[in-house]
């Protein structure tokens, strides 16, 4: 019989002040209610639960070092080494070393991850790893999967509150800067305070910021706006990865062709039908994404179109092993036992976000951070694949870890800032303008004109939480005058000697917007 209470009024948000508030409701923030238990919780979530969520649409899985010949050194250093200079080491250690324990976590709640005939996990392997350790569902089902299974477990938890069709449209804070809680937003624009004595950010990444994503449209990085504006350190903004093949089908959100695909031998064509990618990287189809997304970005400007080719390599079984790319295919018109994908890079994952520590501490009183909008140092300048999901529950775990026995409660709010949403029009304007500057490849004019186009939507529109969080990562990626992993400029292409992370706060950031505007 489920237990959860569902609070169908933000009005009646504020009745305990003791419990801890979690701000989305995706893998991070289920994951970390469940682990919370007994301490009571209220998750807050813009739809139904189980809907809206981007950890759904994850195709590839879980990575951790589970295989016999697999280590947690090793997956530590494939991490380190994939994030081009700029991954934590200590974080890098702990997600590896804490990951495995997690998989066990999720297959007690009921996630089905594939098995081998013997009833081993079947794990499969992803471009950089150099071992097999992503542990999968139905070949790419995962993501669904896991949600599927955690909605389940708090939908069955009484410790757990829910507030469906509603979001945090600004963090509550007292007189000393600590956070106490948010102001809480229905879907008819009625505005009530949530107070809470720990306040932790789960709403996912910044994909729809750009025209071509993976991501949910509502992932528009509105976590980092939020936090930026209460004083909270921002990392590493500029660097996004790229998915090298999301389907280039003409949707929003693009369909994605699962990495998995090239692990299984699917190669990387163009309209000539010749196989490039040894051209740019001697590992070819399994180089790292941000190798991959620039090589096939360079074959689109060349004006050749790119088609991911799993005819021979998968043939027919794409469709019982990869039926999410299968129905994506056919729904697209397209059936790839006997064509070949269209295929383009797509705004995917945020390696930045709101700095955290090892324990999910942002550097606010009072606020914890977890998932995409997190910047934990365990992605650097280029994620490992698959290792997004696995920071996820390691680190919904410590949080929940750290906040369980805690008696605090509620501070007395004194003050907060509610910023608006882009109307539709000038959205698709700043995701254009995105997309051409801030993209794949990088350049001064480019990032140039998207800086003015930013503060001449602020003119009009103020500060929407949009143009907060584009105008972090535009600024971060003008600085950065190398390229790095995720972060490519054509006129600096050269990485520098001295590997440095970007932390951005609101007064230095308000003080370059008054020169741009001056």
């Amino acid at each position: 019989m489920p237990s959860t209470r569902v609070i169908s009024q933000v009005a009646q948000s504020g009745r305990d002040t003791n419990r801890v508030l979690i701000l989305g409701a995706g893998l991070a923030g289920l994951f970390l209610a469940l682990r919370l238990a007994p301490r009571a919780c209220t998750i807050v979530t813009p739809a139904p639960l189980g809907q809206a969520a981007s950890s759904a649409w994850a195709q590839g899985g879980l990575a951790a070092a589970l295989h016999p010949h697999d280590s947690v050194e090793q997956h530590a250093a494939d991490t380190v080494a994939a994030g081009a200079g700029l991954v934590d080491p200590v974080i890098a250690q702990l997600i590896a070393s804490e990951g495995p324990a997690r998989v066990r976590d999720l297959i007690a709640l009921g996630v089905p991850f594939d098995r081998t005939p013997s009833g081993d996990l079947a794990l499969s392997l992803e471009a950089a790893h150099s071992h097999p350790r992503v542990a999968r569902v139905a070949g790419d089902l995962a993501g669904r999967a896991i949600m599927d299974a955690l909605t389940r477990a708090v939908r069955q938890s009484e410790h757990i509150d829910l507030i469906e069709n509603a979001s945090a449209a600004a963090l509550l804070q007292d007189d000393q800067g600590r956070i106490c809680g948010a102001i809480l937003k229905s879907r008819d624009q009625q505005l009530r305070a949530c107070p809470a004595p720990e306040t932790i950010l789960c709403t996912g990444g910044s994909g729809g910021l750009f025209r071509v994503t993976t991501n949910p449209s509502g992932a528009r990085g509105e976590a980092l706006a939020m936090a930026f504006e209460t004083g909270a350190v921002i990392a590493d903004p500029e660097f996004v990865q790229f998915h090298p093949t999301a389907m280039d089908v003409g949707l929003d959100p693009a369909p994605l062709a699962t990495e998995a695909l090239r692990g299984e031998g699917a190669i990387l064509i163009n309209e000539t039908g010749a196989a490039f990618m040894a051209d740019y990287h001697p590992d070819s189809e399994l180089a790292p994404r941000d190798q991959v997304a620039r090589a096939i970005h360079a074959e689109i400007l060349a004006g050749r179109k790119v088609f991911l080719d799993t005819r021979d390599a998968i043939g027919g079984a794409i469709r019982q092993h990869f039926p999410t790319v299968f129905g994506a295919c056919q729904r697209a018109g397209i059936d790839p036992q006997y064509q070949p994908i269209p295929v383009a890079p797509a705004m995917h994952y945020h390696m930045g976000g709101i700095l955290s520590d090892i324990w999910g501490k942002a550097s606010l009183d009072g606020l914890s951070v977890c998932g995409e909008c997190a910047s934990t140092g365990a992605h650097g300048a280029n994620r490992l694949a698959s290792n997004s999901l696995l920071e996820a529950v390691v680190m919904a775990a410590r949080i929940a870890d750290r906040l369980r026995d805690s008696d605090r409660r509620a501070l007395r709010a004194s003050r907060s800032r509610v910023s608006s949403d882009l109307p539709d029009a000038p959205l698709q304007t700043l995701r254009e303008s995105m997309a051409r500057h801030c993209g794949v490849i990088r350049h001064r004019t480019g990032l140039t004109e998207l800086r003015a186009d930013i503060a001449r939507l602020r003119e009009t529109y103020g500060p929407a939480r949009e143009l907060i969080t584009a105008h972090l990562m535009a600024e971060a990626a003008f600085n950065r005058e190398e390229s790095r992993g995720g972060h490519y400029r054509a006129d600096f292409p050269d990485t520098s000697q001295t590997a440095q992370r970007t932390f951005l706060q609101a007064e230095a950031v308000r003080q370059t917007e008054s020169e741009l505007t001056a």
